[in-house]
């Protein structure tokens, strides 16, 4: 006698806690924003975990973050709930207004959010990450609008959601202290997945040690202002605590172009709202250009 296959279902409570935990970075504020208490939660994150097959967050002095399999479930945890809320609005249920979801680079969140006033900002969800992480969540759908830069390990699929464009030079920085000894390599600090630094230094012969890499945008600065090398980012970008690196010994770098995307046909008054502010920040040349 043949048995059924029985399916294992994950119920949507315990992917609405997982995202929850990823938003608020905690476990207690997690369960503040969806009234549960923390072993509720805990519990929930146990029973996940058990399903997957491996652990999903782990504890920081930052607070929770997740793990690599972590990144891949919440991935599809943020599809599962979007899927979840369509269907129920095809039949007029009112499961709530879905919030905008603004994808931006780490190189773009400081400026952005200086910039907008609270109320402009409400009803939206801000995701910041490096540019590939981006573009990626923009591709699956969880992310709606996004502002990044263009990198070698972007998914093809993201030019044909391209609404404006701008290119721009790339610099090297260094504290206004520092200084390199003669015939000592240059110390750079990288982040995973480089293109511009490492190939640009190869491909010339040029000595090069790498002292810092971290995708941490904001902690790369950090490390530079330090004094513990060199750095490249788009001129645009450059802060006020550092300097603009032009010794003869230094090599030209590529250009790099950013992009201002959006989720094919993904429009709503508060998407305009937001994009008419992206690109008055991000792509006003490029507009007076055009």
């Amino acid at each position: 006698m043949n048995r059924r296959h029985q399916h294992v279902n994950i119920p949507i409570e315990i992917v609405r806690t997982v995202v929850a935990i990823s938003e608020t970075g905690s476990l207690s504020k997690a369960g503040e924003r969806l009234g549960l208490s923390q072993p509720a939660i805990s519990s929930q994150v146990k029973r996940l975990q058990n399903l997957v097959g491996g652990s999903l967050f782990v504890k920081t002095a930052n607070g929770t973050k997740t793990t690599e399999l972590g990144k891949l479930a919440l991935q599809q945890a943020r599809i599962i709930l979007e899927a979840n809320d369509q269907l129920l609005r095809l039949g007029g249920n009112n499961v709530g207004p879905a919030p905008l979801r603004l994808g931006l680079s780490t190189l773009f969140i400081d400026e952005f959010i200086r910039h907008q006033r609270p109320e402009v900002l409400a009803d939206v969800f801000i995701h910041t990450d490096d540019s590939t992480s981006v573009g990626r969540g923009l591709v699956e759908g969880y992310i709606d609008i996004a502002c990044i830069y263009r990198n070698q390990r972007l998914d093809a699929d993201v030019d044909q959601m391209v609404v404006n464009e701008r290119e721009e030079p790339q610099i090297w920085v260094r504290a206004t202290n520092f200084t390199l000894a003669p015939g000592s390599p240059l110390p750079i600090l990288t982040f995973p997945g480089d293109d511009w630094m490492i190939p640009t230094l190869t491909r010339l012969g040029i000595s090069y040690k790498i002292v810092f890499n971290s995708l941490d945008y904001h902690a790369r600065l950090r490390a530079v202002e330090a004094g513990l090398g060199l750095t490249t980012i788009p001129l645009s970008k450059l802060p006020s605590t550092l300097v603009r690196a032009a010794e003869d010994y230094l090599p030209a770098l590529p250009s790099v172009k950013a992009l201002l995307c959006a989720r094919l046909g993904f429009e709503t008054e508060k998407a305009s709202e937001i994009m008419r502010s992206l690109s008055t920040l991000f792509f006003k040349s490029a507009d007076a250009s055009g």
